[in-house]
């Protein structure tokens, strides 16, 4: 699905929640503002000035996507989260297992957990550990795309709250969701989207 031509602001302080059917267009839109799938027109901005191509690391390390079905490498729950203090963008930050443990019990996860195997885990618990890989690095935007759809109902209330427990004034959110019961209770805003149109 394509996304037709929007304009689209997001303020800190914003919890947008984001709902319509599948095939909507709804991921297409987060891949966008994530800069992963670049747009074939229009811009996008970053406290109003345009992401540049070389800018590009840096804008991601301030704006995360957690995907819906999250990539994982070969390893431990641990090596997945350290994995992003290898890339350059992070290079100056470090690894804090006391603050991952932390970030982890706030969604119902031992600290065993991180001993566990990525090719291991379920949906549910990719998505977790997806969560607070981003997380540890402390953004400033999350675009959050279905983040508990594999997780039962007190699991994804959990996240709800390890999500509203990082969030602050000068932060924003943009959550994708299917559940209009939880879009409510995510979100000060909501659109729909229907047909790769935002409403």
């Amino acid at each position: 699905m394509l996304l037709h031509p929007l304009a689209f602001t997001l303020a800190p302080g914003d919890r947008v929640a984001i709902t319509g059917p599948s095939g909507s267009g709804k991921s297409v839109l987060l891949r966008a503002l994530a800069l992963l799938d670049a747009p074939h027109g229009g811009e996008v901005r970053w406290q109003g000035t345009p992401v540049a191509t070389a800018q590009i690391p840096t804008y991601r390390s301030q704006v995360c996507y957690i995907a819906q079905k999250p990539a994982v490498i070969d390893g431990s729950v641990e090596d997945n989260l350290r994995y992003p203090y290898s890339l350059n963008v992070h290079a100056k930050a470090r690894f804090e297992r006391d603050t991952v443990v932390q970030l982890l019990t706030k969604a119902g996860k031992p600290a065993g957990f991180l001993d566990k195997q990525a090719s291991e885990l379920s949906g549910g618990e990719s998505q977790v550990m997806a969560l607070v890989r981003a997380l540890q690095l402390n953004p400033q935007v999350l675009l959050l795309d279905e983040p508990t759809a594999a997780l039962d109902p007190a699991s994804a209330r959990q996240v709800e709250d390890l999500v509203d427990a990082w969030f602050n004034p000068g932060r924003a959110l943009i959550w994708v969701s299917h559940d209009p019961a939880q879009a409510e209770r995510v979100s000060n805003r909501q659109l729909v989207m229907k047909a790769g149109k935002l409403a």
